[in-house]
């Protein structure tokens, strides 16, 4: 049976149509029969008790300088979708946090993936806190005195904001560097959110494995490489994807969280493993199935449709 099927996202032409996760899962919807309606997350309200959108019925095509059409603008209730997904990328700040309030008015009637009420409470960064035999020596603090003395035990650490993105704001400060006092200061005058430091791991010079998980089961990985002289390995600021094979490391940490994950209604994640050790699981926007199928041939947006029309 057809769907028609919302996707709350940021905007449609900036998209790279080889690497973007939300247009490949609207391609394998439209593959499949189901309507796309398109929408900003600057576009959603509420009104008297409806959840609203204002957008545009959408036509995606795997044609690079021509890959969408959009229909009139209109202004649909949510609530008479069958699919909403919430695929707007963070930062997870108030504005991400106020739509999923707003989404959880029409979840579960209208299946809205992944569950805003769990996106809203596992962010990326403080799921893992969940698991702490999985990840490498963490803390979380605003405090400075907490943030050195981590260092002075540690030695080697990673800084970042704690619900940022895409390796933006992303840190590596050994004991050598003198710079911990004045990111903390930067960092304070941004904003008054605590900070997640981790302990350095060496292992992540030859990769960060983004593996993605459907319906809390591995479907497959991917490796991510720094760039010649980064730390980070994010694909936003460079990083090379590479195939990789799962390890059984990584599946002895899928099994530990994929049942949770299941549980609350997080059909599509991506977490991230450097050597042995989990760092995030990333629940608000993960990406990574393109790379995935052209490395393995494994339709994970196919698996995810499979999943959504099982529960629908």
């Amino acid at each position: 049976m057809p769907f028609s099927v919302a996707l709350q996202m940021d905007p449609i032409g900036p998209v790279d149509i080889k690497a973007d996760s939300t247009f490949r899962i609207g391609l394998e919807a439209q593959a499949r029969g189901h309507s796309l309606f398109f929408y900003t997350p600057d576009r959603l309200s509420y009104q008297e008790g409806r959840i609203m959108a204002r957008g545009w019925d959408l036509e995606l095509r795997m044609v690079e300088g021509d890959h969408f059409t959009l229909g009139d603008e209109r202004e649909v209730d949510l609530a008479e979708m069958d699919v909403v997904w919430l695929r707007q990328d963070p930062p997870f700040d108030m504005s991400y946090i106020t739509n999923t309030h707003l989404l959880d008015r029409i979840h579960p009637d209208t299946l809205v993936v992944n569950d805003p009420f769990w996106v809203r409470n596992y962010p990326e960064k403080l799921l893992v806190l969940d698991f702490p035999d999985l990840t490498p020596p963490t803390a979380i603090a605003r405090d400075l005195q907490t943030l050195k003395a981590f260092r002075d035990h540690h030695g080697d650490i990673i800084l970042k904001p704690l619900y940022g993105n895409g390796g933006a704001g992303v840190f590596r400060l050994p004991e050598s560097d003198r710079n911990l006092v004045s990111l903390h200061e930067l960092f304070s005058g941004i904003n008054r959110e605590p900070l997640i430091v981790q302990k350095f791991l060496p292992a992540v010079a030859k990769g960060d494995k983004r593996v993605i998980l459907v319906d809390g089961e591995p479907v497959g990985a991917i490796n991510r490489v720094p760039a010649a002289g980064e730390t980070r390995s994010n694909m936003h600021v460079g990083g090379r994807p590479e195939k990789v094979a799962m390890t059984e490391r990584d599946y002895e940490i899928c099994a530990r969280i994929g049942p949770l994950l299941r549980e609350k209604g997080q059909i599509f994640v991506g977490i991230d493993v450097i050597g042995d050790w989990l760092t995030e699981i990333n629940v608000t926007s993960p990406t990574g199935i393109q790379e995935l199928e052209r490395f393995d041939g494994t339709n994970v947006a196919g698996l995810i449709w499979d999943a959504i029309e099982a529960k629908r």
